[in-house]
């Protein structure tokens, strides 16, 4: 029998070299700097495709399509679908890249798709909870609860990021405007104290800066030993206010930004508006933000009536 001229696909696969993870991740990551994503946007790849290996115990560059349904099934018992879905896009984008590199053959995540989850509501603060929570901050009087005041008014009066207070500069605070240029998309923009809470933000933010005096480094908040602050540390600090000032809601960076969001929508602002001032790149994202309840829709039918200001 005469040998065809052509290999088959399993005689090819013998010529081909398997990559093992170690070098599909120097590849992979090595891409990531180069377009210089965050270093949050890293860890959070890392830590995926190592929670990922822990429930399915096979080299991340031999799955199949089987494995990846494999992960979902098991998954499904052990966390949310939120975070599956994380999981599946950390994935999506490894093996995305690694088929463009030509470095695996098949995508095993071409034909997944993420799991459906029911959108829920996510909490906001009304006007009480918001002067209880103030209140609660004043009672303390030190220069840390001072400037976590100064924080939280500036959350909700710009609908910030965590990650985005504390890469602001003392210079990046110019009057009613902040610069923020350690940003989610790398695009650096510009946020406004609004008219209403202008007076009480910009007053309260310069005499933070008096307080705050001259410090070794340029950040505008600071810690107690006049060092950079973290994160984490804003996020502990407003979770202990908030069970102080006894709310009966999630207290955090996020609660903010889509409380920011609510009113600002409620007031008449729109959609492409608010996306810019939220720093998002789709408007289907900011739709997420706006998830109103009965008590709001009679308030912006109120304001925006269409039959407002019309005599029959």
């Amino acid at each position: 029998m005469r040998r065809r001229k052509e290999l088959t696909e399993d005689e090819l696969r013998i010529f081909k070299k398997k990559i093992s993870d170690e070098e599909a991740y120097e590849a992979f990551f090595k891409d990531c700097y180069l377009r210089n994503l965050r270093p949050a946007t890293i860890k959070y790849y890392k830590n995926e495709f190592h929670g990922a290996k822990r429930i399915i115990n096979k080299q991340l560059v031999e799955w199949v399509q089987k494995d990846v349904e494999s992960l979902i099934l098991q998954s499904e018992e052990l966390m949310k679908v939120t975070t599956i879905n994380t999981r599946l896009r950390a994935l999506r984008a490894f093996y995305n890249f690694l088929c463009k590199s030509k470095l695996i053959d098949k995508n095993p995540m071409k034909n997944i798709k993420l799991l459906r989850d029911r959108q829920k509501t996510i909490d906001t603060l009304d006007n009480k909870e918001i002067k209880k929570l103030i209140r609660t901050i004043r009672k303390e009087k030190t220069f840390i609860s001072f400037r976590d005041e100064v924080i939280i008014l500036v959350f909700l009066d710009t609908g910030v990021r965590l990650s985005e207070p504390v890469g602001i500069e003392v210079d990046d605070v110019r009057g009613n405007i902040i610069i923020i240029r350690r940003t989610k998309n790398l695009f650096e923009r510009t946020v406004y104290l609004s008219e209403t809470l202008s007076e009480t933000t910009q007053e309260q933010l310069s005499r933070y800066i008096k307080i705050r005096g001259d410090v070794e480094t340029t950040k505008l908040f600071i810690s107690q030993d006049n060092k950079e602050l973290n994160r984490h540390s804003i996020q502990t600090r407003l979770t202990k206010y908030g069970k102080k000032a006894m709310i009966n809601k999630r207290v955090s960076p996020h609660t903010f930004r889509h409380t920011m969001a609510k009113r600002m929508i409620v007031s008449g602002v729109d959609a492409f508006s608010l996306m810019h001032l939220l720093g998002h790149t789709d408007i289907t994202v900011t739709k997420r933000y706006v998830n109103f309840g009965g008590q709001d829709l009679e308030q912006k039918h109120k304001l925006h009536g269409a039959l407002k200001g019309l005599k029959i």
